[in-house]
């Protein structure tokens, strides 16, 4: 009797270290997760939102506009109006290689565009020898074209230069002026003397 009453104490002792062991390993299995996700939410509410349109752009200006030009040409050749409307400024003036007044605000060369980019097809323009100066929030560019397509049915080819004026305006930069002229192209090269009796060819228009 004596050593029943002897063990029995010791086994409840036992038994009660035990409970509280696991009690408290439950414990903080599920505190941890809640404490670490709690510290998470909070670090998060104290970060400020970042404003994209603030922050500076990695590329320099030159750089941004020199991209600015490829995309107005890919959307120009491939009719895509949305693209080009981001770069073009609503208060735009454009003076073409035509005898032609100038085009002034976005939607008047919209209109102007969209009667000539239904004439044509299979539209190149590549685009070399491109310069761009920046001054502030405002900057120029000029570069040469050489163009391709078949207009009206009919194959067609043209060189020339343009020269754009950009401001930046909301941390965008966007075209305010476009000049465009047509250039002649590249004089042929000499041909070999001919006797004196040939008549001579007339030089190409």
């Amino acid at each position: 009797m004596k050593k029943y009453l002897a063990v029995f104490p010791a086994a409840r002792i036992f038994q009660r270290t035990l409970l509280l062991l696991l009690a408290a390993t439950l414990f903080l299995t599920c505190a941890s997760p809640a404490a670490a996700q709690k510290e998470k939410k909070k670090k998060k509410d104290n970060t400020p939102p970042t404003d994209i349109s603030s922050m500076p752009s990695p590329l320099p200006e030159e750089q941004q506009i020199d991209y600015l030009l490829s995309e107005m040409l890919g959307a120009w050749q491939l009719g895509d109006i949305e693209k080009l409307h981001k770069v073009y400024a609503e208060d735009v003036s454009i003076v073409n290689g035509s005898w032609a007044p100038p085009i002034l605000g976005w939607t008047n060369y919209l209109a102007v565009y969209q009667q000539q980019r239904t004439r044509m097809q299979q539209v190149r323009m590549d685009r070399t020898n491109t310069y761009v100066k920046v001054s502030g929030t405002a900057a120029w560019a000029c570069y040469q074209w050489d163009f391709a397509a078949t207009v009206d049915g009919q194959p067609s080819t043209s060189q020339g230069h343009t020269t754009v004026v950009l401001e930046k305006r909301n941390n965008h930069w966007v075209i305010v002026h476009n000049h465009t002229s047509l250039a002649t192209g590249p004089p042929p090269a000499a041909s070999p003397a001919k006797p004196a009796d040939a008549p001579a060819k007339p030089a190409a228009p």
